[in-house]
């Protein structure tokens, strides 16, 4: 089917009661996932965007999708955002500095450190880059998969340097602020070692455990409920993009999976012999560590004291789910977080609903009452 001949200008047509800090336009080199989805979220605010990218299909479905029009000769960014795979960003960013003189550049890579010294080492103009991190994004890539919200209320890093200057770098933070998101300044260095800790070496474990899988029999596997989905959920993802980015932040990896061997040492040494003095207190205090360090996450994946839960029996049929929010909706009770789990086998889904504590026995009073059951 052909493209319809109005659609760039219609996706190019501003939104005026969206407000926006940056004044474009910006450029955007590599428009799958983010890429697609930070041209979504420009245009929304009447920014005008440049679409580029190595495959002309590419830039042709994100602009049809309404994230910018096709980069053509004579653009004159105010910024460019690199969105590309990390083994290749430090060339694309030179490349960009070196064809815009008057723009200042961005990448959204997951590492930091080696992209600035890549660039310094090609004598790169860095007063004028500043790289960045938006902690964002979905299991699914490509433009199709690309939202305009996807960075509201996420972090996105700013991996500051001394050779840009604050004022230059100011529309990156607009871009970030725009976008939605929360910018959080840290150094190249820090950046790195934060996400080796945080998304890094969990892609590792995720994986090496996955592996486990692979040649278990099928009567373990069937017995798979959410918590090794949970623990395998990163183990899909995808295996050429994580040895570029293992490769490019590997001496802080390493030095995360070393101590998690001296961990792993710890308790398998308890395990050896469960009825050797103190062996059982070593494995109580492994798993109390555990406690202790995931209630310090944010959100929903930490412990939140600030909310109750219930488990809500679901039958599985179309419909259930939405009327659940609907009656609880209705009741007048907030819902803070919900999580759906499965049993294979069995017709029936547990809704882990999160709610004030004050809240907990109006609600499970008249839930009952309508029908529904409530586990434990």
């Amino acid at each position: 089917m052909a493209a319809d001949p109005t659609a760039e200008t219609t996706a190019q047509t501003p939104t005026p009661e969206l407000e926006s800090r940056l004044s474009g336009p910006v450029r955007i080199v590599g428009v799958g996932l983010l890429g697609t989805s930070i041209g979504l979220g420009l245009r929304a605010r009447g920014i005008e965007v440049l679409l580029a990218d190595a495959s002309p299909t590419v830039v042709s479905i994100s602009s049809d999708l309404g994230a910018g029009r096709a980069a053509a000769s004579g653009d004159r960014p105010q910024l460019i955002v690199v969105a590309v795979p990390p083994d290749v960003t430090a060339e694309i960013v030179a490349r960009e500095l070196a064809d815009f003189p008057d723009a200042i550049v961005t990448d959204v890579a997951s590492v930091k450190l080696q992209i600035l010294q890549s660039l310094r080492e090609r004598g790169a103009d860095i007063s004028r880059y500043i790289g960045s991190h938006p902690m964002a994004g979905r299991e699914r890539g490509g433009p199709l998969s690309g939202r305009a919200d996807l960075f509201v209320g996420r972090p996105w890093v700013v991996a500051a340097h001394d050779a840009i200057s604050y004022k230059r770098a100011s529309a990156i933070d607009d871009l970030i602020l725009d976008l939605g998101a929360t910018l959080v300044e840290m150094s190249p260095e820090e950046h790195d070692r934060g996400v080796a800790l945080i998304s890094h070496v969990p892609q590792v474990v995720s994986s090496l455990l996955a592996r486990r899988l692979v040649d278990a029999p099928s009567s373990a596997v069937n017995l798979a409920g959410q918590g090794v989905r949970d623990v395998t959920r990163l183990a899909a993802s995808d295996a050429e993009l994580w040895v570029q980015i293992l490769g490019a932040n590997a001496a802080p990896v390493r030095e995360i999976l070393s101590a998690y061997r001296e961990d792993l040492d710890r308790f398998i040494d308890a395990l050896d012999d469960v009825d050797a003095p103190g062996a059982r207190r070593r494995v109580a205090e492994e798993i109390a560590g555990g406690n202790t360090g995931v209630a310090r996450l944010p959100g929903k994946h930490g412990i939140d004291k600030r909310f109750a839960t219930m488990i809500v029996m679901v039958d599985d049929k179309p419909g259930q789910l939405a009327r659940l929010f609907n009656e609880i909706g209705e009741i007048g009770v907030n819902l803070e977080d919900v999580r759906l789990e499965h049993s294979p086998g069995v017709q029936v889904g547990l809704a882990e609903i999160s709610i004030v504590p004050e809240a907990v026995e109006r609600l499970t009073t008249e839930l009952v009452a309508r029908g529904w059951r409530i586990a434990g």
